[in-house]
C-alpha cells in the first residue's frame, strides 16, 4: 500500500510540473506571437530571439505547445507512431547530411568530387542557410554514359528519402517538341486531358519529398527548359489546372552527355587529368550553345570523370554483392565467386563510352538468364539449392556448380 501511495505521488507531482510547463509554454507562444506582430513599428529582434532561447529551453526535447507546425511537429506526430524519440530522429537526419558524400560513395565509385559538391549543397540547404522557396539543390551532372550520374540519383533518393521508388524520372528527349510542355504540366481546360495531371507536376504533387531526374536534359526543346525557370526561382510550378506544386522539398538532378568527347580526351591521362573546375571552364562554350546563359546560371554543374578500370572492377564487386545478397535472402543458400570473375567481367567492358552500363548489360544478359536457368532446373527436380559457385570455365564462359 505504501508503494502504491508513493507511485500516486510521484505521478502527481510529474502531472504538477508538466502543467506548469505547459502553461509557461502557452505564455511564452503567445508573448512570441505578440512580438512578432506589434501594434506599432517594426518587430523586436532581439526580445524576439530571446524569448524562442526561453521557450526551446523550456521545451525541452518533448515540447508541449508549438509556436508554428513545422518539420519538428510533424516529426512528433511519426515519432508517436513509430515510437522513435522526436530528438532522435532529427539528429540522424542531421547525420545523414552531415555525412552524405561518404554514404552516397558507398554506391557511386571514383566520383568523390561529384559527390562531395552534392553533399555541399545540400548541407547548406539543411542548415537553413539557402533560400527556402527554392529546390534543395538543382545539378547538371556532365559526362558520359555508365559514370554514376544516374546512379547518384538513385542513391540520393534511397539515403535522403527512405528509397529508390521515390525518384521522379523524366527523359528529356521525349520532350524535343515545343507543344509537349503540356504533357509535363497538364493541359489547360478546354483542351485534351485536362484534368489528368502532367507527367511532371502529377508526380511531384504526389511525391514532394522526392529526386526529380530530368535525363538527357540536351535533348529537350528550349521552350520545355523555360518551364523549369519558375522551378528553379520559386520552387513551385502550376500545372494545367492552376494549381501550385510544391518543388521546395525536392533535389533537381539534370544529367546530360554533352560534352562527352571532351571531357574523355582530357582524362586519358589519368596522373594529369583536369580538376572539375576546369572542366567547367573547358567547356563553358559548348554548353552556352546547348542552353541558354540564364538556364546555366541557375544550377550547380557538376562534371563527372570517365570510369577508370580499377573503378570497374569495384563497381562489378558491388553488383555481384548485391546479387548473392539477394540470391541468399530469397534461397536461403550460399552464392559464391573469385576475384577471378569480377576481373573477367570488368575486362569484357571494352567500350571506352559505355563505362559501367556494360557491366549491367554482361550480367543481365548473360549471367542472370544463365542463373536463372540452373536454379529453375535445381527447383523442377524438387531438390534443395545449398549451394552455388560462380567461376570461369576452361572457354571462358561464366561456370556454374550447384550442390
Amino acid at each position: 500500500m505504501t508503494a502504491l501511495h508513493e507511485e500516486l505521488k510521484a505521478e502527481q507531482e510529474t502531472r504538477e510540473s508538466l502543467e506548469q510547463q505547459w502553461k509557461r509554454e502557452l505564455e511564452l507562444v503567445e508573448k512570441l506571437g505578440a512580438l512578432s506582430v506589434p501594434e506599432n513599428g517594426a518587430p523586436d529582434a532581439e526580445q524576439i530571439a530571446a524569448v524562442r532561447a526561453e521557450l526551446a529551453s523550456v521545451q525541452g526535447e518533448q515540447p508541449l505547445v508549438h509556436a508554428l507546425v513545422d518539420g519538428g511537429t510533424i516529426g512528433e506526430v511519426i515519432s508517436g507512431w513509430t515510437g522513435i524519440p522526436l530528438g532522435k530522429m532529427l539528429r540522424d537526419e542531421i547525420d545523414t547530411v552531415q555525412s552524405l558524400p561518404a554514404l552516397l560513395g558507398e554506391r557511386v565509385l571514383g566520383q568523390d568530387h561529384a559527390l562531395e559538391e552534392i553533399g555541399k549543397r545540400i548541407k547548406i540547404s539543411r542548415a537553413r542557410m539557402e533560400d527556402p522557396n527554392k529546390p534543395i539543390g538543382v545539378f547538371l551532372l556532365l559526362g558520359p554514359s555508365g559514370v554514376g550520374k544516374t546512379e547518384t540519383a538513385l542513391a540520393l533518393a534511397d539515403t535522403l528519402y527512405g528509397g529508390e521508388r521515390n525518384v521522379i524520372t523524366i527523359n528529356m528527349s521525349e520532350y524535343q517538341e515545343a507543344h509537349t510542355v503540356s504533357s509535363l504540366k497538364g493541359s489547360p481546360p478546354g483542351y485534351v486531358g485536362y484534368g489528368e495531371g502532367g507527367v511532371l507536376t502529377e508526380a511531384v504533387r504526389r511525391k514532394p519529398y522526392s529526386v526529380v531526374l530530368l535525363d538527357e536534359v540536351e535533348k529537350a526543346h528550349p521552350d520545355v527548359l523555360e518551364l523549369f525557370f519558375q522551378v528553379f526561382d520559386k520552387g513551385v510550378l502550376d500545372d494545367g489546372e492552376g494549381r501550385e506544386i510544391n518543388f521546395r522539398n525536392t533535389v533537381i538532378i539534370l544529367t546530360s552527355n554533352t560534352g562527352t568527347d571532351r571531357i574523355m580526351q582530357w582524362c586519358l591521362n589519368t596522373e594529369q587529368k583536369p580538376t572539375p573546375d576546369d572542366i567547367v571552364e573547358g567547356l563553358r562554350d559548348e554548353l552556352n550553345q546547348v542552353f541558354k546563359p540564364a538556364f546555366l546560371g541557375r544550377l550547380t554543374i557538376v562534371p563527372y570523370y570517365p570510369v577508370q578500370d580499377a573503378i570497374l572492377e569495384r563497381i562489378v564487386g558491388l553488383k555481384l554483392e548485391r546479387i548473392r545478397k539477394r540470391f541468399e535472402r530469397n534461397h536461403q543458400a550460399v552464392l559464391r565467386y573469385d576475384e577471378a570473375l569480377i576481373k573477367a567481367i570488368a575486362s569484357r567492358c571494352t567500350e571506352v563510352d559505355s563505362g559501367a552500363r556494360n557491366i549491367d548489360n554482361i550480367l543481365s544478359k548473360t549471367l542472370m538468364p544463365e542463373l536463372a536457368q540452373r536454379v529453375l532446373e535445381r527447383m523442377a527436380q524438387d531438390k534443395p539449392i545449398q549451394s552455388l559457385t560462380i567461376d570461369l570455365g576452361s572457354d571462358g564462359d561464366f561456370a556454374y556448380t550447384l550442390a
